[in-house]
């Protein structure tokens, strides 16, 4: 299992709840949690297969950006 950490512009819990679904759609992802009170917005995700890129893209589906830190 690896943890990735991302930049955000997920900057609310109604942002969370947005984004929500697409991550825990990613079977993939084991577990996220956003720091909204980070100024970065700072995205963890723990997973055993997926690529910065793949996490950056389930992000910009949900309509938001992520960027590898």
């Amino acid at each position: 299992m690896k943890t990735l950490k991302f930049k955000t512009n997920i900057n609310c819990s109604g942002c969370i709840r947005s984004v929500t679904p697409f991550l825990d759609g990613e079977k993939e992802i084991a577990h996220w949690e956003v720091d909204i009170v980070n100024p970065d917005k700072v995205l963890t995700v723990s997973t055993g297969t997926l690529s910065a890129g793949e996490v950056k893209e389930v992000v910009k589906k949900a309509g938001y950006t992520a960027e590898e830190v």
